[in-house]
């Protein structure tokens, strides 16, 4: 029994580590390799999930439950910006709203499937560390 609920604990734990370097890593790809050039809100994103990979992962090698409230501030305010940026591109408003910088926050580097952008895929992983953290943080109580 306590060896299947560390199971249950490894695992959540890597899914939220693995969200967080899958997002660090797509940031990076779009960035340097596409040459997407990032506005300020997903700057303000990537702030808030960068140092998540890091600080996930070392939690998931050494197998520490504690890091869930550390890195769930990160997790809501990164997801937050994500939210923000998401309902800026998608709902119709002033395009002066949107000039947040040298790139507008309303630019549309990635449309998958005619919806899926890249703020909704920050907000995408922050939802997915989010649930992650919360199913540990239940089965650590």
């Amino acid at each position: 029994m306590e060896e299947d609920l560390a199971k249950k604990k490894s695992f959540w734990l890597f899914i939220a580590w693995a969200a967080a370097v899958l997002a660090t890593a797509g940031s990076l790809y779009l960035s340097e390799v596409m040459h997407f050039a990032p506005c300020s809100l997903c700057w303000f994103q990537r702030i808030f999930m960068y140092p998540l990979a890091l600080i996930l992962g070392i939690a998931y090698s050494k197998g520490d439950e504690g890091i869930v409230s550390y890195a769930l501030p990160l997790v809501v305010i990164g997801g937050g910006f994500s939210l923000y940026h998401t309902v800026l591109q998608k709902l119709p408003h002033d395009s002066k709203l949107a000039a947040c910088g040298p790139v507008s926050c309303q630019g549309d580097y990635l449309n998958w499937f005619g919806f899926i952008t890249i703020p909704m895929l920050a907000l995408a992983a922050f939802l997915i560390i989010l649930t992650a953290l919360l199913r540990l943080r239940k089965l650590h109580k």
